[in-house]
């Protein structure tokens, strides 16, 4: 029974995170009809739902009814480093909670209820709306930004090597790349619409990097290595392989392709990889892939899995050779 009603905790986190509770909160503890009023919310449902989170230890209600932060709920707040407001705003949000919500009909049919439910592919749905595609960017740099940096250390990279990161959206990768690895230059390459928003221009050394918009299923620009982070588990491996093809074609015979995603581990033991394999499933046309799978999906795209690195998080490096 808990497990069939635990969709209710996200749904009261999403909750907080959209009223902005945690901000409201930075000062110290509040009553909650204060808080409510400070929030635009209804008082008594807003005790409900903050009650519920603080089984969890997101919030704490004391004896006089106030409800305060708790480490894990400063992380909803706006104003703090590696911020996860954003994260759960877009994990939450009608694009991803509908398709969960369709979930038997996907594994029934063996297809994403997606396209059925917003009339469109999710990408090309958050192409048409600039504001729900502000959430999934935000949300992805919220989710990635923690990370970024203990990814950019695990890449094995030559000193003055050219990085291309194809799809990499806002550049928050490639970014700390650059800071991590002096003398790499860097190329971002993504939708134009996306590129819009890079972040680049943060690192201040114009010359060590450019943005280049394009396709990934049509081409991909020169260099040393190619980045892909968080491509490929959006793709069936068809479309998987087109991007692949790209990237291999992209690179000399000495390059390297780097696949960051998740690798899902053999046996019954909790992963989040399992756990974002269903939002791919339900959500996108993609999946969460295993190490012996990325070795025979880099095969088809004329790559040789050499070795699988991992970061610290839960992102490995998956690296492919041309297999000549």
């Amino acid at each position: 029974m808990d497990l069939a009603m635990s969709y209710l905790f996200p749904a009261a986190l999403r909750a907080a995170a959209a009223l902005g509770v945690a901000d409201h909160l930075a000062a110290g503890p509040r009553p909650v009809a204060e808080l409510a009023g400070a929030v635009g919310a209804d008082p008594l449902n807003l005790h409900r739902a903050l009650r519920l989170l603080a089984t969890r230890g997101i919030f704490a209600e004391d004896d006089a009814g106030r409800f305060a932060l708790t480490p894990a709920a400063e992380l909803l707040r706006t104003d703090v480093p590696s911020s996860f407001r954003a994260a759960v705003l877009m994990l939450t949000d009608q694009s991803f909670w509908r398709p969960a919500g369709e979930l038997d009909e996907t594994v029934r049919t063996g297809t994403s209820q997606f396209d059925r439910l917003f009339g469109v592919p999710f990408f090309e749905h958050f192409a048409r709306d600039p504001a729900t595609a502000a959430v999934f960017h935000d949300g992805m740099a919220s989710l990635s930004d923690p990370e970024n940096p203990l990814v950019a250390r695990a890449l094995d990279l030559p000193p003055d090597a050219t990085v291309v990161d194809v799809g990499g959206g806002h550049g928050g990768l490639l970014l700390d790349v650059l800071r991590t690895h002096p003398g790499v230059r860097g190329v971002l390459f993504d939708q134009p619409h996306v590129l819009r928003g890079h972040r680049l221009g943060e690192l201040g050394a114009d010359h060590r990097w450019e943005v280049v918009g394009g396709d990934f299923f049509t081409a991909a620009p020169p260099g040393d290595v190619v980045l892909l982070k968080r491509v490929l588990h959006d793709w069936d491996d068809e479309h998987c392989l087109r991007i692949l093809r790209h990237c291999r074609r992209a690179v000399p015979d000495s390059g390297r392709v780097l696949v960051v995603e998740a690798v899902v581990p053999p046996g019954n033991d909790p992963d989040p990889g399992k756990v974002i394999d269903l939002l791919m499933m339900s959500s996108f046309t993609g999946r969460e892939r295993t190490r012996a799978e990325f070795g025979a999906l880099f095969a088809r795209a004329d790559l040789r899995l050499t070795r699988v690195l991992p970061t610290g998080t839960r992102m490995s490096v998956v690296e492919g050779v041309p297999a000549g």
